[in-house]
């Protein structure tokens, strides 16, 4: 590959992380991680971070003091207090959590519109889109031909355009903003859970057989690289494969037990979180949260990894 197929090829990887769908993601509602990893390591605030927060305001607060994420803390919570009578519901929580989630994919969206809406008519079409992610490899696939990158363009632009059209509800091939939104982000609209489920099994199923069989499940989340055991959160997986994944227990999974598995029908993870933070910070057990509770359990809400580990830098320094 040239340099100029490079720094081309940089360019695409780069326009990928601004919301390239088909590249393999964690997940989609693979697991409840609100719930599964955060409240397994109550240490470890990082999902409780991103649900109450958002993902880059969750960023801006680590690099604030301690003293600075309660300030602020204590004006969101202002906000969360619908109604002001100066307690916060688990739905009040919940409420916010939804809110938050819908501003990270509506800035998302707005952050990579421009680099699509080629001709600024406020609408992105697919040849507009076809064009942005993959004019170089169209006019140059013999560039390409010797690739061993993971990425298969052949595979990646017609899945792309399958998620497109089933996107574009009015079928004219240009995409509105919630259009856009949900080709980016097809998680978040009941309408595209057909395409999440097959881009899933597609991503998943290697031997092409059109299931997922526990080897394949593994694999997904779990490189087996040096020979050894199998650490136990593998076997855990395992055993949750053969239990609550294989409902039919045939030994594989087919669309609609990846659809169980992904989708599930009873769990509203705003909900699930927005719990979790309630009983993590009831000190008196009344179902609800004050500003005072709220700030005592600041960390969980806001606080930094990396403030905490500098205040145990510090903490063991001048105890030694």
């Amino acid at each position: 590959m040239d340099v100029s197929t490079y720094l081309w090829f940089l360019s695409f990887c780069a326009c990928l992380a601004h919301g390239k769908p088909t590249l393999r993601r964690e997940r989609v509602l693979h697991e409840p991680e609100l719930s599964r990893q955060t409240h397994e390591d109550n240490q470890s605030y990082q999902f409780d971070h991103e649900a109450f927060l958002g993902k880059e305001e969750a960023t801006t607060f680590d690099q604030l003091t301690p003293e600075e994420s309660k300030a602020r803390l204590g004006g969101i919570v202002d906000r969360i207090d619908s109604n002001v009578d100066g307690y916060i519901t688990t739905d009040e929580l919940k409420a916010w959590i939804k809110r938050v989630q819908k501003r990270y994919v509506y800035e998302n969206v707005a952050k990579v519109w421009s680099d699509y809406d080629l001709n600024k008519d406020n609408k992105i079409s697919w040849d507009e889109y076809k064009q942005a992610t993959y004019g170089y490899y169209l006019a140059n696939p013999e560039e390409f031909e010797d690739a061993t990158d993971q990425f298969s363009f052949k595979k990646m632009l017609p899945r792309d355009e399958r998620r497109f059209k089933a996107a574009d509800l009015n079928g004219d091939l240009a995409a509105e903003r919630d259009e856009f939104m949900a080709f980016l982000h097809p998680e978040e609209f009941e309408h595209m859970q057909e395409i999440v489920v097959l881009e899933t099994l597609e991503d998943i199923d290697k031997n092409g057989d059109g299931h997922v069989d526990e080897d394949e499940y593994i694999a997904d989340m779990f490189a087996h690289e040096d020979g050894g055991p199998e650490p136990d959160w593998v076997r855990t997986e395992r055993d949750q494969f053969s239990d609550f994944r294989d409902l039919n227990k045939d030994g594989k999974m087919d669309l609609e037990e990846i659809r169980h598995w992904i989708l599930p029908q009873d769990y509203d993870h705003a909900q699930a979180e927005a719990r979790h933070l309630v009983y993590e910070s009831d000190t008196d057990k009344d179902q609800m949260l004050t500003k005072e509770e709220i700030l005592e359990n600041w960390n969980m809400f806001v606080g930094s990894q990396a403030t905490n580990y500098g205040e145990d830098l510090t903490r063991n320094h001048d105890e030694l």
